[in-house]
C-alpha cells in the first residue's frame, strides 16, 4: 500500500492534502470487494470464508478491497482494525481503502477535542472496544484523553488508519468509499467527495463506460446499477456484510 499524506477529514476542508489515490493497470485473476464493516468482525470473518472457498478455482492474482468504514458502531471495531492489519488469507492481496468514519478516528486522536461529535457517529462502541468508558473520556481535559488514548489504542492501528488511501483505480472502474463525480478526473476529485458524497450529489450519467463501486450509503440490499455498485448493506442492523466478485466471468454477491 503506498503511503498517504495525512487529512483531517470533518467536511468542508478544502486546504488540507489529501490521501493517496492509488492506480493499476493491470487486473488479477480475480477482485473481490468488502463493503462497510462498521466494527462486525463475525461477519467480516464469515464473508473473508467465504470469499476463500468461491476464490478455489482461480489460480492467478486474488486481490480483497476493503471499502472503508471498518469502525463505529458495531461491538469490535478494535478486532476489526487487529483482523485487517495481520495478512491476509493465503494467496491474497488486500488493500484497505479510508473510509470517512477512519478519518474521523484519526483525527480525534491527533487532537482528542470533538468526543461528543465522534460519539453522535457511532464512537463510542469504538472507544468501548479498546477499553476506554467514553464518560471518562469526557471528563479529562485534552493532554490527559490523548495520554488515555496513547496507552490504550496500539501504535500500529494509529499508523494504520493515517496510511489509509481513498481510491483504488483499475482499467474501467474504481473502488472508493463513497462515490466519485462523473467527469472528474481520480487526481481532481475533492477528498470531501471520495469519503462523503451520497449517490444523489453524483450524476450517473455520462461516465462513459466507468464503474464506481463504493459502499458509505446504506441499504438492506446491495445496490446494482449499469453506473455503480454499492456494497453498504447496513450490516449492524441487517447482519448482512456484502461483498463482490469481479472477474472475467462477471460478477456475483456473497455476503456473510
Amino acid at each position: 500500500m503506498l503511503a498517504a499524506l495525512r487529512t483531517r477529514m470533518w467536511p468542508g476542508r478544502p486546504d488540507e492534502p489529501v490521501r493517496a489515490r492509488l492506480r493499476r493497470q493491470r487486473w488479477p485473476d480475480v477482485v473481490y470487494a468488502i463493503g462497510d464493516v462498521h466494527g462486525c468482525l463475525d461477519q467480516l470473518r464469515a464473508v473473508e470464508a467465504r470469499i476463500v472457498e468461491d476464490a478455489r478455482s482461480y489460480e492467478g492474482g486474488k486481490l480483497i478491497v476493503m471499502l472503508g468504514d471498518y469502525i463505529d458502531r458495531g461491538p469490535d471495531s478494535a478486532g476489526v482494525l487487529d483482523h485487517l492489519i495481520s495478512p491476509p488469507p493465503p494467496g491474497f492481496e488486500r488493500i484497505c481503502l479510508a473510509g470517512n468514519h477512519e478519518t474521523i478516528m484519526a483525527d480525534f486522536l491527533e487532537q482528542p477535542r470533538d468526543l461528543a461529535g465522534w460519539i453522535s457517529l457511532g464512537g463510542d462502541v469504538t472507544l468501548t472496544s479498546y477499553g476506554l468508558v467514553p464518560s471518562r473520556l469526557a471528563n479529562l481535559g485534552e493532554a490527559r484523553r490523548r495520554a488515555m488514548l496513547s496507552a490504550h489504542v496500539p501504535r500500529q492501528h494509529v499508523e494504520f488508519l493515517n496510511a489509509l488511501p481513498t481510491a483504488l483505480q483499475f482499467p474501467g472502474v474504481t473502488f472508493v468509499h463513497a462515490g466519485l463525480r462523473p467527469g472528474v478526473d481520480l487526481d481532481d476529485q475533492s477528498e470531501h467527495d471520495l469519503l462523503w458524497m451520497r449517490p444523489d450529489q453524483g450524476d450517473d450519467r455520462n461516465r462513459e463506460g466507468h464503474m464506481v463501486i463504493h459502499g458509505h450509503t446504506p441499504g438492506s440490499e446491495p445496490v446494482l446499477l449499469p453506473t455503480r455498485i454499492c456494497l453498504d448493506t447496513a450490516v449492524c442492523a441487517t447482519g448482512r456484510l456484502t461483498a463482490l466478485r469481479l472477474s472475467r466471468t462477471g460478477i456475483r454477491i456473497i455476503q456473510s
